[in-house]
């Protein structure tokens, strides 16, 4: 069963380090963790992501029915429940709004090419969604065929969505994500951004399965080059 006061304790301290990094101002942003009993724990509409305390935090069911709570649930509830229920093996969620990747989306520029190895063997590319009216029902549709092979995700003109087996994992992947986004904005800066090789990312490949990070085959999928 849940130490669910544990999750409550944790998502507080989450909410405030995503807050304290940048990554979100003001109100903007949510977060929510898979409870048994096909429950969520969700942060309420209308708070600032580091003042929220425990007891600010909002139960509901899969089908968004209110559960416990003294708040709102985030209006962004419908793309917390679709990546959850499109994602049986994800306990966490992060949207926030990193500056440097959403000005990415704002520039209809992308992140998804393979360049920086660590983030090719964490996520394999980071894609962007289609545009969906932030807090309403379209959130939910522009994710859904994104979220099944992706952990990370930029919605365009709207931030990022990071998916994890816990919170922590979550908000790391949304530090990745925003490092990625500074990076490849240097590199533009200084010249331009060259991608790895074919020949890169096989060895890339390898060196991910003999270390046991993750198969191969998943990177060369993701970046589209043909196996060793």
């Amino acid at each position: 069963m849940d130490n669910e006061w544990h999750i409550r304790r944790q998502m507080v301290a989450i909410g405030k380090r995503v807050y304290d990094k940048g990554f979100v101002a003001a109100t903007d942003g949510n977060l929510s963790q898979r409870l048994t009993g096909d429950r969520v724990l969700i942060s309420p509409s209308g708070f600032c992501l580091g003042e929220m305390q425990p007891t600010d935090l909002v139960a509901v069911d899969m089908t968004g029915r209110h559960l416990t709570g003294p708040h709102k649930p985030t209006s962004e509830l419908p793309l917390h429940l679709a990546a959850y229920g499109l994602r049986p093996d994800i306990q966490a969620i992060v949207h926030a709004h990193p500056p440097t990747a959403n000005a990415f989306s704002f520039a209809g520029e992308s992140l998804e090419q393979c360049v920086i190895p660590e983030v090719v063997v964490g996520f394999g590319t980071i894609p962007t969604t289609a545009y969906g009216t932030p807090s309403c029902e379209e959130g939910a549709q522009v994710i859904s065929e994104l979220i099944r092979d992706h952990d990370g995700l930029i919605l365009q003109r709207h931030g990022t969505v990071t998916v994890g087996k816990c919170l922590r994992d979550a908000y790391f992947k949304l530090e990745k994500i925003e490092h990625a986004a500074h990076v490849t904005l240097m590199a533009r800066l200084l010249g331009k951004v060259i991608p790895l090789s074919e020949d890169e990312l096989r060895r890339l490949g390898q060196t991910s399965e003999r270390l046991g990070w993750g198969p191969a085959s998943a990177i060369y999928n993701a970046c589209k080059v043909n196996p060793p």
